[in-house]
């Protein structure tokens, strides 16, 4: 299934795309797409409607991020062989984890808001991880179960900010629309491989990153897992997995960061496209 959310900001309604493309409107079966809707038991409840019967969304509405009420915005980085190597960086030993405030998701075609400050602003095609059930200690093998499904994230990030200004890159990936999600949450049951997806990035149509989450260096069960052994993961938690090489951070001789008036456009495979345009921040 593909599950959205629709609708003005901050008053989103729940969605699921039918076969024909067309997003149907879900509030009467569902109350979001989050919490409880996300376990297997509320996923089988969606599975089982006439989407035929439900009203259709007039095109063109806004799509609002794919999950509702995320508490735990979890982000690993360097986690891409050839991301690491762009960036000058040991392969880590174990996942780098960071989190990003829940409150910079926005949606997957809203505009990106240049910071307060911002000198070195910086773009991530990701893989997001949308958990489905809490989970604490868990084993390997069971670490997918409690995953409802994946979507696209654009891990916007302030380098200057996030390493020239201390040790913690949290400040650097926080900013207000740091975080869109979208155009809509995939369920696992839907992806063949989710370690053979590609990703792609371009800024004003030109090509920015190309990268396949096979080169990830920890893959999303043990990311799963790993994270589980130092915090409890909850239902709408989201993790984002790392980026593929591409990143204005690694362009030579010089980057070329992102400025007021770029667009941003980004996709998986299987799992949808994104855009963005960047504009300047107003108090």
């Amino acid at each position: 299934m593909k599950l959205v959310r629709f609708g003005a900001r901050g008053r989103e309604k729940p969605g699921i795309v039918d076969r024909h493309g067309k997003i149907r409107d879900l509030s009467k079966i569902v109350p979001d797409i989050g919490g409880e809707t996300l376990s297997p038991k509320g996923l089988a409840k969606i599975a089982k409607v006439d989407l035929s019967k439900l009203p259709v969304v007039k095109a063109g509405t806004r799509l609002g991020p794919c999950v509702g009420g995320t508490r735990h915005f979890v982000a690993i980085g360097l986690n891409y062989a050839d991301h690491a190597a762009e960036s000058g960086a040991q392969i880590p030993k174990e996942p780098i984890i960071f989190q990003k405030a829940p409150n910079c998701i926005v949606g997957p075609n809203d505009d990106t808001v240049v910071p307060k400050g911002s000198t070195k602003l910086d773009w991530e095609v990701e893989i997001a991880i949308v958990i489905g059930q809490s989970g604490k200690y868990l084993s390997k093998k069971s670490a997918l179960d409690i995953v409802a499904g994946y979507c696209v994230c654009n891990d916007v990030s302030e380098r200057y900010f996030q390493i020239e200004r201390g040790s913690t890159w949290t400040k650097g990936k926080s900013c207000p629309t740091f975080g869109p999600l979208g155009p809509w949450l995939v369920t696992k049951d839907e992806i063949n491989d989710v370690q053979k997806l590609h990703m792609w990035l371009d800024v004003n149509s030109e090509k920015r990153q190309r990268g396949n989450t096979r080169t990830m260096i920890f893959d999303i069960q043990h990311i799963v897992w790993y994270c589980s052994q130092f915090f409890q993961l909850d239902p709408g938690d989201v993790i984002a997995t790392g980026t593929p090489p591409g990143v204005a951070l690694g362009m030579k001789p010089e980057p070329v960061w992102l400025k007021a008036g770029d667009v941003v456009s980004l996709g998986i495979e299987g799992l949808g496209e994104q855009k963005q345009k960047v504009v300047k921040f107003r108090n």
